[in-house]
């Protein structure tokens, strides 16, 4: 997807020795490699958009709002436009599912650029027609907490890889706002937005955030590449109550901020995070 440009406030201040930490990305393109992530999928919107998502329930996919408007005119798309593939790897799925109907954070404003106040909400569900039961496809459990210093792992397609997902298993949260916006070293790239972020705490893996947004952390003691996500908690609670309620009246965010902007809004001018939409 296109990148939109920003600059954010927030002062990244961490130990540049966490990212050293950091594992590569790891291409899961054999069914040995891919093997308990096909929960992860490829959302395909309309003719050539895509996103990245995972099924929370056999119903589920937990992905970024953003994922839900169209980059260009800022409309959301019709949830008939939308193609779960779980586990797509090499032109096959193990198993793909349409979209009934979705569910958006009431509080996320889709925007041309990215900044800490739309990656905040940046949420969304999408309920599929039929429960998915193809076997090997689990759906993964949810975690609402998550700590600064915890190692995470991302599994996610992108615009070089997207007939595959790619794992790192290990990067660093950096920080996480009592805004839910979680500052990460994880790498991720166009087509990763609404990636699982993942935990293994627990000796498993938990969701614990989804990808909104990557940038380039530009003070402080770590300089480098970075993502944005979402943290979960009672947002995602939100948007189950939303389809929970089954009224036909499902949350959905209010019309895009269409003004034109030339160029990167500064923010402020003593350093932080310069956003990118993946």
């Amino acid at each position: 997807m296109t990148f939109f440009r920003a600059l954010a406030t927030a002062i990244l201040c961490f130990p540049a020795a966490l990212h050293a930490q950091d594992k590569p990305l790891n291409l899961l393109e054999t069914g040995l490699s891919a093997q308990g992530w096909e929960a992860v999928g490829r959302i395909d919107i309309g003719e050539s958009g895509f996103c990245t998502g995972a099924l929370i329930s056999n119903r589920l996919v937990l992905t970024a709002a953003h994922c839900l408007f169209d980059r260009t005119t800022g409309q959301r798309h019709a949830d008939e436009d939308f193609l779960f593939r779980a586990g797509l790897r090499n032109g096959r799925s193990a198993a793909e599912g349409r979209v009934l109907r979705s569910a958006v954070h009431p509080d996320y404003k889709p925007a041309r650029v990215a900044t800490p106040e739309t990656v905040e909400n940046d949420l969304a569900l999408l309920e599929l027609a039929h429960p998915m039961a193809a076997r090997g496809v689990q759906p993964f459990p949810v975690r609402a907490t998550l700590r600064s210093g915890d190692t995470v792992g991302v599994v996610s397609y992108a615009h070089d890889r997207l007939n595959a997902p790619s794992l790192q298993e290990s990067c660093q949260i950096l920080n996480s706002t009592n805004r839910g916006v979680v500052y990460m070293t994880c790498s991720v790239d166009s087509g990763a937005s609404g990636s699982p972020v993942f935990s293994f705490d627990n000796g498993y893996p938990e969701i614990v955030s989804v990808v909104s947004a990557k940038g380039v952390s530009e003070a402080g003691d770590f300089v480098g590449d970075v993502s944005f996500g979402v943290g979960l908690g009672p947002k995602l609670d939100v948007l189950h109550d939303a389809l929970n309620a089954r009224d036909g009246h499902f949350v959905k965010a209010p019309l895009a901020d269409t003004v034109a902007r030339t160029g990167p809004r500064r923010m402020s001018s003593d350093g932080g995070a310069r956003f990118l939409r993946p």
